[in-house]
């Protein structure tokens, strides 16, 4: 499974990203924004390899390594995933990061748009929600680019910077997206 835009690819992550998975989950620098950042090489190779070994009808998450199409070689330049929210309600979560290199090309929101095509149109998603701290103006602006909604502050919800900060809830509905 493979989504092709204009600008990116998202692939499936696989055993041979799991290097540049680790690269991009344990560099705080990437998620300045987060309340922790997982160190431990490891624990993150184990979350995603528990992601390739899932027998679900339905998987519970997907993963996908975002790549530039000007790129012959194909080298990674950010991740994009979504895992179910609300198995029930048919909501998923979405969440991103692109290397510092390649933040403000367009790449993340074509990626975002993608995997909202995949979630509405073969998931039969109700409604795709994602996070962000307030201060990640960025991750704020792209979903909003996207055509997601923001519904709710969630008022010193996170423990940041040594002080609690607000985190701000987005979502979009299926009869909301427009497909790419």
């Amino acid at each position: 499974m493979e989504f092709v835009g204009q600008k990116i690819r998202i692939t499936p992550v696989t055993e041979q990203d799991l290097d540049f998975i680790c690269k991009l989950e344990c560099d705080a620098s990437i998620w300045s924004f987060e309340e922790s950042v997982e160190t431990d090489k490891e624990k993150v190779r184990d979350k995603y390899r528990s992601h390739f070994a899932t027998t679900d009808e339905k998987p519970y998450a997907y993963d996908f390594i975002i790549r530039s199409l000007e790129d012959p070689e194909g080298n990674p330049i950010g991740l994009i995933q979504m895992w179910s929210y609300v198995d029930l309600r048919k909501s998923w979560e979405i969440g991103f990061a692109v290397l510092p290199e390649y933040e403000g090309k367009g790449y993340g929101s074509e990626a975002t748009s993608l995997l909202l095509q995949f979630a509405f149109q073969k998931l039969q998603a109700h409604k795709v929600v994602g996070m962000c701290n307030s201060q990640n103006v960025r991750s704020a602006a792209l979903m909003q680019h996207v055509g997601m909604t923001q519904e709710a502050v969630f008022k010193e919800e996170l423990w940041w910077n040594n002080e609690w900060t607000d985190q701000y809830f987005f979502s979009i509905l299926d009869k909301e997206f427009k497909p790419v």
